[in-house]
């Protein structure tokens, strides 16, 4: 994740920071003082490797959450086969993961625009 140039305790602190909103937690979990997190926060190396690594980890989630949705219309497929039973909770579930497949779908394509737009205008 993070280069030769950031120690093991900035890439605990930017591992945690993924996972937690409390930054003393963060402090406590990277075994650093609240001083050095904040210090590390106003770094602007520190900033961009930690903006890579959310970049990364959203990828990642977008990636399951796309991966899901073919389950997700297997599964309505089944529903609609079965006159039986009662699925509205499981429709439900289903509806919510194709919706976030097509928002992640657009989102991704959003950026991947974007990104070729910026490009463009640093030439």
């Amino acid at each position: 994740m993070i280069g030769g140039k950031f120690g093991q305790k900035k890439e605990i602190v930017i591992a945690s920071l993924l996972l937690e909103n409390s930054l003393p937690v963060v402090a406590e979990r990277a075994g650093i003082g609240m001083s050095t997190l904040m210090r590390y926060l106003k770094d602007d190396d520190f900033q961009q490797e930690y903006q890579d690594a959310k970049q990364q980890a959203l990828k990642q989630a977008i990636s399951q959450l796309q991966s899901s949705a073919s389950e997700a219309v297997n599964i309505l497929r089944e529903i609609a086969r079965d006159t039986v039973n009662n699925a509205s909770s499981r429709v439900t579930a289903c509806k919510t993961i194709l919706d976030g497949a097509i928002k992640s779908a657009e989102l991704q394509d959003l950026e991947e625009r974007l990104v070729k737009l910026e490009k463009k205008k640093a030439v």
